[in-house]
């Protein structure tokens, strides 16, 4: 049950993080020069490790790592939300 709910989540934050990316807020323009060299790959890179090794802990039957998980997704979906919203 753990390996589905953080696999649910890693979609919503795949999702999440794609439409901050292009929803053009200024606060991704103004990110330092090094971060658009990078572009997305290394932000998404990061996104997929974190999911991996939540879901690597869920698999050994670490039930905290789907916790930590949901945490780290709902911390994720507020900034989200944030600046989809432009509140920031």
């Amino acid at each position: 049950m753990a390996i589905l709910v953080i696999f649910l989540f890693g979609i919503g934050n795949f999702a999440l993080h794609r439409a901050v990316f292009e929803s053009g807020h200024p606060l991704i323009e103004q990110m330092p020069w090094f971060y658009h060299a990078m572009n997305r790959r290394l932000a998404l890179g990061v996104e997929f490790l974190m999911l991996v090794a939540a879901l690597l802990l869920a698999a050994q039957g670490a039930a905290w790592a789907a916790l930590a998980y949901a945490g780290y997704s709902a911390l994720g979906a507020l900034a989200g939300w944030l600046i989809l919203t432009r509140r920031v």
